[in-house]
């Protein structure tokens, strides 16, 4: 069993950065981890993963070239950097861990609580 903990959400100015954290209570580097978001009345969705030795990544279109997902299997932890942040990036930021389709939930086992990012215009 692997519990997932974020961290580094908090609010910010458009253009601002931020850099989430998901710290593994397990050993987590066999498992693809992803990040998903979901704002307020909307569906959940697909933001970023990254394989198990991070050799490859992959983004959502919405953030391709604005996010940076890395991980470091040493500490059980990915990161997901947020740079040149629009407010309609504001949501909740889930991440999660698994060994199926990194597009899709149901590729993944394990998911954390999540962590509110809002980014004021």
């Amino acid at each position: 069993q692997v519990q997932l903990v974020e961290s580094g959400g908090g609010l910010v100015q458009a253009g601002g950065s931020l850099r989430l954290s998901c710290a593994a209570s397990g050993r987590t580097s066999s498992y693809t981890m992803g990040w998903f978001r979901q704002a307020p009345g909307k569906e959940r969705e697909f933001v970023a993963a990254i394989s198990g030795i991070g050799r490859y990544t992959y983004y959502a279109d919405s953030v391709k070239g604005r996010f940076i997902i890395s991980r470091d299997n040493a500490k059980n932890t990915s990161y997901m950097q947020m740079n040149s942040l629009k407010p309609e990036d504001t949501a909740v930021y889930i991440c999660a861990a698994g060994s199926g389709s990194y597009y899709f939930e149901y590729g993944y086992d394990y998911w954390g609580q999540g962590t509110q990012v809002t980014v004021s215009s």
